[in-house]
């Protein structure tokens, strides 16, 4: 197994160099949506930089229903985003985005500069993002989870979501997550990946660990790292699994410093 090396950036250092700018593609986690990277955006675009984020099928405003549904049809809607482009990109992937980015990265290797997992499942071949879930015993969003009737969506007991999410947000962060909040579709939190060395094997890999995360505990997160040689930097942030919301100067501080 590869030895994972560490970095722990300074969140107070600015970055005051002139590198190019960089095209960013973020796909955000279970029970979110593109609200939630407002803030990091802005802060990435104000610096020059291209910044798609991701509207996931059957998340935020689109109305896709649950059973149609699948991992599959994830990657495929970030995969055609990155063909729209052009060039390489920075893909970021938060939470189930983390499952997500490494499917893409699978299936168009050569159009991703690196992959950057925020607090973001690191699934092996065969797993599947709730295969891994189930294994984070500390997780208060496992023990606080709602299938519907027809196994289709799952959700979050209402008065643990906060406790789930943002414990550390202020309260008009913590409204904007229950003004959001949707339940997810199941069926994709099922479903296998299938990784290969030659493809997702060959992307840069870097993780922003979260160190207060109720939902993927940091446990399950050393865990992830440690079953997964090739990340070639860790960083960290002392908040809970929504950093974006709580520090976006820190996120986006961070993003910028990897991407160069």
């Amino acid at each position: 197994m590869a030895v994972l090396s560490t970095a722990v950036l300074s969140c107070t250092k600015s970055h005051t160099g002139t590198a190019a700018p960089k095209t960013f593609v973020i796909v955000p986690g279970a029970w979110s949506g593109p609200y939630a990277w407002d803030s990091v955006q802005a802060i990435l675009e104000k610096s020059g930089n291209k910044v798609f984020v991701v509207q996931l099928p059957g998340h935020g405003s689109d109305s896709t229903a649950p059973q149609n549904l699948t991992l599959d049809v994830y990657r495929d809607k970030v995969v055609s985003i990155i063909d729209s482009i052009g060039g390489q990109v920075i893909l970021v992937g938060h939470s189930l985005g983390g499952a997500i980015i490494s499917e893409v990265a699978e299936e168009v290797p050569s159009r991703i500069e690196k992959l950057v997992y925020v607090a973001g499942f690191v699934p092996l071949t065969g797993q599947s993002v709730l295969a891994l879930a189930s294994t984070d015993t500390a997780s208060i969003l496992g023990a606080n989870l709602v299938p519907s009737a027809d196994n289709l969506t799952l959700g979050v007991v209402s008065d643990q979501i906060i406790n789930s999410f943002i414990q550390d947000g202020t309260e008009d962060e913590q409204s904007l997550v229950l003004a959001n909040y949707r339940v997810e579709p199941a069926i994709p939190l099922t479903n296998a990946v299938t990784l290969t060395a030659a493809h997702y094997g060959s992307v840069a890999k870097v993780y922003i660990k979260t160190l207060m995360d109720h939902a993927i505990t940091p446990t399950l997160q050393n865990r992830m790292l440690a079953a997964t040689p090739g990340f070639s930097a860790i960083y960290q942030l002392n908040t809970s699994h929504s950093p974006f919301l709580v520090k976006p100067d820190s996120v986006a501080l961070l993003l910028t410093n990897i991407a160069h």
